[in-house]
């Protein structure tokens, strides 16, 4: 498998267990409390890593706009991670989670917008499967055309493909700043992650919860070696692919917590559901292929 190919379902992998995680052990907290420290530790475990591997001169060819792309991208990421633990508070993991990552539906057509991508008829295809995902991940008993209504009305589902929306610009943005702007993951990451914290300050003083998260500190440092992971090996993996294949890929991760949810969680509709992340990963390969 190319390099760039593993790294980035390496990536997804993290990143299933990181949204399982922060279902089953940070329940308690509000999303923006939960994602100002999921990457504050995220940014402690990464900080030494990417200076001892920095590489000379990171930003010597920096340009006000490089840098202006840069910050827009993370706190567009911060609002984004922030639309999908909300989600993730109001709806179960295995039902969020496939809604949530339908990212590869807006990616490939901003690719073909504003880098002169040009889409397949299997990639079309791909789009389409995505679509049935959305409608198996809301099927219920009902009429033909209920689990799109609750696609649109239901406030998790909502959040979800807003998240989804959302990542779809910053994946394409990830793509122009680590290929044509050539900026290091060493530098992306942190600003990424300090970025994304600060973002989340004021949401997250306001539904600060009772009680010191000091109490799980073991958790938190678990969580952090999730984010500072997946986020590097993402980056890396922008690095050699194009959005249009490495977003898909990443964004399988609703695999993994659809498991780990249906699996440990016990949630229900886990058959319809893990069909609705089969169909993703059916879906976003489709999108990925040439």
């Amino acid at each position: 498998m190319q390099t760039g190919l593993l790294l980035a379902v390496s990536a997804a992998l993290l990143f299933g267990v990181y949204l399982f995680a922060a279902k089953r052990y940070f329940e308690r907290y509000p999303a923006p409390t939960f994602v100002l420290l999921a990457n504050l530790a995220g940014l402690a475990w990464y900080t030494p890593f990417g200076w001892a591997t920095m590489p000379a001169a990171p930003l010597g060819e920096f340009d006000p706009a490089t840098f202006t792309l840069l910050v827009g991208s993370s706190v567009a990421t911060g609002f984004a991670v922030l639309a999908f633990f909300r989600a993730l508070k109001l709806g179960d993991v295995s039902y969020v989670a496939p809604i949530s990552k339908i990212v590869p539906v807006f990616v490939l057509p901003l690719e073909i917008l504003l880098l002169d991508e040009h889409m397949t008829p299997l990639q079309v295809g791909g789009v389409v499967v995505l679509t049935v995902a959305i409608y198996v991940a809301n099927y219920q008993s009902g009429a033909l055309l209920d689990p799109f209504r609750r696609a649109v009305t239901t406030p998790a589902a909502r959040l979800a493909v807003a998240s989804a929306a959302i990542f779809g610009l910053v994946d394409v943005s990830k793509r122009l700043l680590m290929q044509e702007l050539a900026v290091p993951p060493q530098v992306y990451v942190p600003v990424l992650l300090t970025t994304v914290a600060a973002t989340m300050v004021p949401f997250a003083l306001r539904a600060w919860p009772r009680g010191s998260p000091r109490g799980d500190l073991r958790k938190w440092v678990g969580v952090g070696v999730l984010v500072a992971g997946a986020q590097h090996l993402t980056a890396v993996a922008f690095q050699t692919l194009s959005a249009s294949i490495a977003s898909p890929l990443v964004n399988t991760q609703a695999v993994v917590a659809v498991v780990l949810g249906g699996v440990l969680l016990d949630e229900p509709r886990f058959r319809t559901r893990l069909l609705a992340a089969a169909l993703v990963v059916g879906g976003v390969t489709l999108v990925s292929l040439p």
